[in-house]
């Protein structure tokens, strides 16, 4: 077991590494999906290196545009957007709840807060701002219904995950321990294959962005920079909405590439669809797993850990 651990962190050193280099020297995505993909390597290893080199990596000079272009790929760019700023948001905070000796239940509320708040404060309205062409505040009433949608669907698969694994494992509810960081990827991981069909809906009906690319929409998503080259790659798909995906300078009149926006009633069902699935994870955690467990104490930890080996 220590063995495949120190494999699998081998691996996630090795993927990261690869992707910077990759992304900051030949393959020009924007710089928040640049961050966005360095973060989800660390908890994915190389199964993002697999996935950003099909998605993602530019396999020639000037063609990063049409490489991306499929709805598939920039719902994978999307995707990739949400993990990075919820699953950073529910790691970060599980570390400190888990160190605090937090029962799990309460670990639950206080990381779904967490991804949800770091992941629309941060990753999508701190960082989307420019693109959309308005102020901060726009930016969050902009995104949070997308942002809300993606991260019900994320923690409907990382919170089974979590609690069954820690439930039979208390050793991987200590951060200082590396199976704390195996679960935690494993989580992401079941997370983003049930937030991928739902940011598929999200890229085809208009309310998110997709993989974008440097070039279309300049350094950072935004700016006169790249307006010129946007209008030329208008016709991307993922980039109809956000209020200005191809074109930062005129918000309001940029091209619908998916048809018509989603109305209320597929707003509402949708909704109603990844409440039905965090509903869903939260009964399998009640019914395989301990929803009560907490961290143990110090000296417990170490006993644990000294049997396990």
């Amino acid at each position: 077991m220590t063995w495949l651990v120190i494999v699998w962190f081998a691996l996630v050193i090795g993927s990261t590494a690869y992707i910077a280099v990759d992304l900051f020297t030949r393959t020009p995505a924007m710089k928040v999906m640049r961050w966005g993909w360095l973060l989800v390597s660390l908890y994915l290893g190389p199964v993002a290196l697999v996935v950003y080199w099909y998605s993602c990596r530019e396999p020639a000079s000037g063609t990063h545009e049409k490489f991306i272009a499929p709805l598939w790929k920039q719902s994978v760019g999307s995707t990739i957007h949400c993990l990075a700023g919820d699953a950073t948001g529910i790691i970060a905070s599980a570390a400190v709840t888990s160190t605090l000796g937090l029962p799990m239940k309460i670990d639950l509320v206080v990381e779904y807060v967490a991804g949800f708040a770091f992941g629309l404060l941060v990753f999508q309205a701190l960082f989307m701002k420019d693109m959309l062409g308005r102020g901060y505040l726009y930016a969050v009433r902009k995104t949070v219904l997308a942002e809300w949608l993606s991260m019900n669907a994320v923690m409907a698969g990382m919170i089974p995950s979590m609690v069954i694994l820690m439930s039979r494992n208390m050793v991987a509810m200590e951060p200082r321990s590396p199976y704390f960081w195996i679960v935690m990827s494993f989580s992401t991981f079941v997370g983003a294959v049930l937030a991928y069909p739902v940011n598929w809906w999200l890229v085809k009906n208009n309310l998110k962005h997709g993989m974008g690319t440097e070039r279309a929409l300049g350094r950072g998503g935004s700016g006169m920079e790249g307006s010129k080259q946007a209008m030329q790659h208008s016709n991307m798909p993922g980039m109809g909405n956000m209020d200005g995906g191809t074109m930062p300078t005129n918000p309001e009149t940029s091209n619908q590439t998916h048809g018509q926006p989603a109305s209320l009633i597929s707003k509402m069902i949708v909704s109603l669809i990844t409440l039905t699935l965090l509903a869903a994870g939260l009964t399998v955690s009640a019914r395989f797993g301990d929803l009560s467990v907490q961290p143990k104490r110090s000296g417990d930890m170490q006993e644990m850990q000294h049997e396990m080996r």
